[in-house]
């Protein structure tokens, strides 16, 4: 009897059950559904995606931590935009992959690129501090992949590179070629990236170059030895002529494509980690450099009293000068010393008073002085403190508006370009402003341009993490839907940022 009633209630609920849908249930318990989006297919639009080639320099190549190797290569944001394409016709992507997760390159056994750097939690480091001795196995003598390759980005290139015949061509190193672009022209080693990029006859391109024409010139402190590409001039020389000649071999066959601009570069974290005044001091210290400093602090009044006498210069002009090489230290945070070439000249009058004073808020300092400031040369002699810093480890406000006036003039010549041949455009430089100042949420995740924690930016301070790179792939999708009506968006292919990492670890191999 009691067998038979538990199976008709067995039976009864079974039947409940049946009939009850799961939003009827969430309902009666005052819960409601979470709602199905169902969103588009994804579509072409006006973009053929049959052939991608991406043409540029190291952020293009997904160079990462100072160095190129496998993991980074692998999601540099081509490769990660040609998975997408690859739903929408879009076919196999080939780059030139390094032999190791180490980084750095070899020429015929001997090391002629480091490592990667690597962090443990804090600043970064080089991979063989943390790890031990490595051997770089990408050898450009002897294992160079075999192309033709998609990803045509290359370390270090600057526009007119993209044209150079011979940029890839062992015999010309140092001088005249690239060790990156060596591994990539095979069997025709005098061909110019844009000759391998055509023969490919791409259906749709990327193109992000005109980076490193100013770069080189911030890295190595506005010191002479890398100059800005000028703007005017024939292809080759000037920026503007060789931008417009690339565009045109890209788009000669029809090729439909994405450009990107080019960021301020003062904003990256290469430039904005080491602080001005990073000079602590306790008061006895801080009397002895300033006993040290009184004879050159009464010859700087005394040359430029004489300017003024002279009537070579203005009292208030004088005095505007004096107050910024006057050296005068004090117990606590102190600015750096450094060099500076757009001071007055005052060696003619007395060959002690050379050009340097004190930094300021407005004085950028790379990422490498880091190591250098507060270091000795002798028992008093201080880099950055008793002694000034040399050019090359800092960019002072004159140099930084050279920097801005080229990338305005770089930028005003990209957006024509796109206009012109109907391109999409990457507006880079205001996705860097916006890192560099409030930060970009993505995916719950907010990325920011703070080294080693901002999840942007990699360890050396100017090339991006995976992440970054995820991200900078999300915003290219949006410019081709722009243009092109596809709908990465509106489809939900984008990504999620927070599925790609931001250090790797020192153990990769």
């Amino acid at each position: 009897m009691k067998k038979t009633v538990y199976a008709c209630l067995a039976t009864s609920l079974l039947s409940f059950a049946s009939c009850v849908e799961p939003e009827d249930v969430l309902r009666g318990t005052n819960i409601e559904p979470e709602p199905v989006i169902e969103f588009p297919n994804l579509v072409t639009g006006t973009a053929y995606f049959s052939t991608y080639v991406a043409v540029g320099n190291s952020l293009t190549s997904g160079f990462t931590d100072g160095a190129l190797f496998i993991a980074a290569q692998e999601n540099s944001f081509p490769n990660i935009l040609a998975q997408k394409f690859s739903l929408i016709g879009g076919g196999s992507f080939t780059q030139p992959l390094t032999n190791d997760n180490f980084g750095g390159l070899a020429l015929a056994g001997n090391r002629i690129q480091s490592p990667r750097l690597v962090t443990t939690g804090s600043t970064p480091q080089t991979l063989e501090s943390v790890v031990g001795p490595v051997t770089v196995s990408t050898d450009i003598a002897i294992n160079n992949p075999t192309g033709p390759f998609n990803n045509m980005g290359v370390p270090g290139a600057k526009s007119f590179h993209l044209l150079a015949p011979g940029y890839g061509n062992i015999n010309n190193l140092p001088a005249l070629a690239n060790p990156y672009f060596v591994r990539m022209t095979g069997d025709t080693p005098n061909a110019s990236v844009l000759d391998l990029t055509l023969q490919q006859e791409p259906t749709f391109f990327s193109l992000w170059i005109g980076n490193n024409d100013i770069l080189s010139f911030a890295t190595s402190g506005g010191d002479d030895t890398n100059f800005i590409t000028p703007v005017e001039g024939p292809a080759g020389i000037g920026f503007n002529a060789t931008y417009n000649a690339i565009i045109a071999g890209l788009t000669s066959r029809g090729a439909k494509g994405v450009i990107a601009n080019i960021p301020d570069i003062t904003a990256i974290p290469h430039f904005t980690t080491v602080p001005y005044n990073a000079i602590t001091l306790n008061q006895a210290t801080a009397n002895q450099l300033n006993t040290g400093f009184e004879l050159y602090n009464a010859g700087i009044i005394q040359a430029y009293t004489f300017l003024v006498q002279s009537s070579l210069i203005t009292q208030e002009a004088a005095n505007i000068e004096i107050t910024k090489r006057t050296v005068n230290y004090v117990e606590g945070q102190n600015p750096i010393l450094i060099l500076d070439e757009d001071l007055t000249d005052l060696t003619s009058i007395n060959p002690q008073l050379i050009s340097m004073r004190p930094a300021t808020e407005n004085d950028l300092f790379v990422l490498p002085a880091a190591s250098i400031i507060g270091t000795a040369i002798s028992e008093t002699q201080i880099n950055g403190i008793s002694v000034p810093l040399e050019d090359k480890w800092v960019l002072t406000p004159e140099e930084q508006e050279a920097i801005a006036i080229a990338t305005r003039a770089y930028n005003n010549t990209i957006a024509t370009a796109a206009a012109s041949a109907n391109l999409a455009l990457l507006d880079a430089n205001t996705l860097l402003n916006e890192l560099a100042t409030t930060g970009i949420t993505s995916n719950n995740f907010t990325i920011t341009s703070d080294l080693v924690t901002g999840g942007a930016f990699s360890l050396d301070g100017i090339h991006l993490t995976a992440r970054g790179y995820a991200f900078i792939s999300n915003e290219i999708m949006k410019a081709i839907d722009n243009t092109y009506n596809t709908n990465f968006e509106a489809s939900n292919n984008l990504l999620d940022i927070g599925t790609f990492p931001t250090n790797y670890s020192p153990t990769l191999q």
